[in-house]
């Protein structure tokens, strides 16, 4: 299947009814989904005999800080049979967390895990949403552009930022 094909089968109603726009960039055809639409177009884009989107590569957090909205998570299809890629993007408030697509795709569990432990980025309905990186009683998420660049001050970390209660931080007790 060409380049071309591929552009024409995204143009399906079933595709369309769900985006809430489409483009090409850098020979990569994607679509902009609302977060409520995400988890049916993905379920699509796997099942249709067209298409057969059956491998995730990869999902990315974007922080947009001070943009609202504020995040956005970037979805990497590859459809093995026919041999093309497709990016999926959703942009949502942190209150408004997009749905997990681990019912769709086994291997989002553990790229969701990566995007909730870098960006603090929930998913709904996840089956395991904890850290994957850092440790459990670790405070922030690091890829936060509102994250200090040197981390928050330490035993480990003499030279980080000093946690403010007032940025929602709290005071460490080490």
């Amino acid at each position: 299947m060409t380049h071309q094909a591929l552009g024409e089968l995204l143009k399906q109603e079933p595709i369309q009814q769900r985006c809430e726009s489409q483009y090409e960039s850098y020979g990569l055809h994607t679509l902009v989904v609302a977060r409520e639409y995400l988890l049916d177009l993905c379920h699509f884009l796997k099942q249709d005999n067209a298409l057969q989107f059956n491998f995730l590569s990869d999902i990315c957090g974007v922080d947009y800080h001070p943009q609202t909205p504020r995040f956005e998570t970037v979805y990497h299809l590859y459809s093995i049979p026919f041999r093309y890629r497709l990016r999926i993007k959703c942009r949502f408030e942190e209150d408004d967390a997009p749905p997990s697509v681990v019912s769709v795709w086994k291997t989002a569990n553990w790229h969701e895990r990566e995007a909730y432990d870098m960006y603090g980025i929930s998913f709904v309905d996840h089956p395991d949403l904890r850290r994957i990186y850092m440790w459990e009683g670790y405070e922030g998420y690091p890829m936060r552009k509102d994250y200090p660049l040197r981390g928050y001050a330490d035993n480990y970390n003499p030279f980080g930022e000093e946690r403010s209660e007032e940025a929602g931080v709290p005071k460490s007790e080490d």
